[in-house]
């Protein structure tokens, strides 16, 4: 059995519904899968001795799982205030527009689209509801629209699918870029470093309790992966799916297709620096 404190970034161990922080917990939706991992990480967040919550990303259309969040703010003392998507995958945003009707709330994100109210999100943004105090950070890269959400007061950021509790995660070409996911784990890192962040409240996966070892993890791994895809193509695998089968060769067949994106993306990044 591996040693959760020798993986990287310390996961926490096995993901489970309930208090992760003192103002994080998380409610975990029916929907494991290859992409999903143990399914999708809903997080209910409230100031302490506050009856209000934030709610982020409702995860998936499923009416009993987005129940059991407005039961567990419920037994928590707690009335959902309002909604926030990280970003618009459905595994994540599909159920935000009953889980508003469910709740009553306003739903805000980056992208116009997945909004439900007047105001969005973006870089610089502050929310606050009940005392509790949320930073909007720009992390584009795995999608355009994603964001992460520093919660200072736990030293904690929600990071969505820019950083996993296990695992990578892809950067869904074309509407990610790998440039921008780059940029976007040296914007997390300094989170770690200037501003004390040492927990990951993912979108999928356990808690990761050394954000910065998370994030120099993910860093590292891109590099590793790109000089990899670089070579692929200097020894005559021209296309994304040669690379993918000659790259990924250890991953899970099932995973694939979510590697070819990735590794488009990785030729369109070098391409854009006059690599291959």
């Amino acid at each position: 059995m591996s040693d959760a404190a020798a993986l990287p970034g310390q996961p926490r161990g096995l993901v489970v519904s309930g208090p992760a922080t003192a103002r994080a917990a998380n409610v975990l939706a029916p929907n494991p899968s290859a992409m999903t991992l143990d399914g999708t990480n809903t997080w209910l967040l409230s100031e302490p001795g506050s009856e209000l919550a934030v709610v982020v990303d409702p995860g998936p259309l499923d009416e009993a799982h987005l129940g059991r969040v407005v039961e567990t703010a419920a037994a928590l003392g707690k009335r959902v205030a309002l909604t926030l998507l990280t970003h618009g995958h459905p595994d994540h945003a599909e159920g935000a527009g009953r889980f508003a009707e469910l709740t009553g709330t306003a739903v805000r994100a980056l992208d116009p689209a997945l909004r439900l109210g007047d105001e969005g999100l973006g870089a610089g943004d502050v929310v606050t509801v009940g005392g509790l105090e949320l930073r909007v950070v720009p992390t584009p890269g795995h999608t355009s629209d994603s964001l992460s959400f520093h919660l200072p007061a736990d030293r904690a950021v929600l990071t969505g699918d820019t950083i996993l509790g296990r695992g990578t995660t892809m950067v869904a070409h074309p509407d990610g870029r790998l440039g921008d996911y780059l940029d976007s784990l040296r914007r997390l890192r300094s989170l770690t470093v200037d501003d004390g962040v040492h927990t990951v409240l993912p979108g999928h996966g356990p808690v990761l309790e050394d954000a910065q070892g998370a994030v120099e993890f993910y860093l590292a791994h891109r590099a590793s992966r790109l000089a990899q895809v670089e070579k692929a193509v200097a020894d005559g695998h021209r296309t994304a799916a040669g690379v993918v089968a000659h790259v990924y060769a250890d991953v899970d067949r099932s995973l694939w297709p979510a590697a070819e994106l990735s590794v488009r993306a990785q030729l369109e990044y070098l391409g854009e620096r006059g690599g291959v």
